[in-house]
């Protein structure tokens, strides 16, 4: 089958990027033809204030890339799915609606010859504007298939269009990196990846312990001074490290092994990677029972769950893990995931849709 897959890869960073690159690697092993259509300009700054792209790759880039979308010249949106027309399947990665008009120009240069599934990373922003539905719904009920990574996202699709909507679990696609792992107790945790108000770094600051200190790794969505004024309030400066900024895969593995945890504080949540790269490093996970959060993480085996939103509920928790001898045998139940399950059955559900 040729399999054209429009989305996010190298030089583009993150989930969505790793993603897409592990998707055509893997339908690639299965025998089929496939091409990366991607970008050269995704998105205005305006739109994404944080870093874009990134001048190492993480994982092994495609070969089969072409990167000429341009969010500023749409007649390269048309010429796009001009190109596709031969292919089978068309595979439209979603992750935020801002990509919608692309998408729909691509759709008017297919002149619908060809299957097109909308393979959505989030149905809906988590922080939603006014033109987020219309345009989802515009382009969801224009092609002949959606896929979502949970149920809870399948509904939301399904409030859309009236077309079928299916649901695949969303599969492993790490950074390629060495795990270092400490049987140390630092008496650190971890708030790892893109700071947004959805993420609840804010409650994991009101909730932290005595004695306890946290690091922040990651990129913050609108700027740093409400997260280091919510600290000084808190008195909180001796025992916070931030380090803002796009952390890179090679520097990833000494972040986890100096903490005794990650800590996923989320008050709302569609799929994160974040449980499994907390396993993959062997360090325990609490998490908020949002999303698919609570799917990956074996409540007293490794790691805790919390209702979200509570900080009263967090601070226990925290206080549990560090119980004595709590953070070694949480530790001890940590096993890295194996993705090869994952990927065969989303393979052939989105190859089904």
């Amino acid at each position: 089958m040729r399999i054209a897959i429009v989305g996010p890869t190298y030089p583009y960073k993150g989930g969505g990027a790793q993603h897409t690159t592990e998707l055509a690697h893997r339908l690639a092993a299965l025998g089929h033809d496939v091409v990366i259509e991607s970008w050269r300009a995704q998105y205005p700054s305006f739109l994404y204030p944080g870093q874009q792209t990134i001048s190492a790759p993480e994982g092994t880039p495609f070969p089969k890339t072409l990167r000429e979308l341009d969010w500023r010249r749409p007649d390269g949106w048309v010429a796009a799915g001009r190109r596709l027309r031969s292919a089978d399947l068309v595979v439209l990665a979603v992750l935020s609606p801002v990509q919608v008009p692309a998408y729909l120009g691509i759709l008017a240069g297919l002149r619908r010859r060809t299957k097109v599934i909308a393979l959505c990373h989030n149905v809906l922003p988590h922080e939603r504007k006014p033109y987020d539905r219309p345009l989802m719904k515009a382009l969801l009920k224009r092609v002949d298939g959606v896929l979502t990574h949970s149920e809870q996202q399948a509904e939301l699709a399904g409030g859309l269009t009236g077309g079928p909507v299916s649901v695949a679990a969303l599969p492993p696609h790490l950074p390629s990196t060495t795990a270092e792992k400490s049987d140390q107790v630092h008496r650190r945790l971890l708030f790892f990846g893109i700071v947004r108000p959805y993420k609840g770094l804010d409650l994991l600051l009101r909730a932290l312990p005595e004695g306890i200190s946290l690091t922040v790794a990651g990129e913050f969505w609108g700027g740093l001074d409400d997260t280091r004024a919510l600290i000084a309030e808190l008195g909180l400066a001796d025992r916070v490290e931030l380090r803002p900024g796009y952390v890179a895969a090679s520097e990833v593995p000494k972040l986890f092994a100096a903490a005794d945890a990650l800590v996923l504080p989320y008050r709302n949540a569609t799929a994160s990677q974040n449980v499994w790269l907390g396993h993959e490093h062997g360090v325990p996970v609490i998490a908020t029972r949002v999303g698919a959060l609570a799917d990956h993480v074996t409540d007293g085996v490794d790691g805790l769950l919390v209702d979200p939103g509570d900080v009263d509920a967090l601070r226990q928790a925290l206080t549990r893990f560090y119980a004595s001898g709590e953070p070694e045998r949480l530790r001890s139940g940590v096993k890295a995931v194996d993705p090869e399950p994952f990927w065969s059955a989303y393979a052939t559900t989105l190859l089904g849709a």
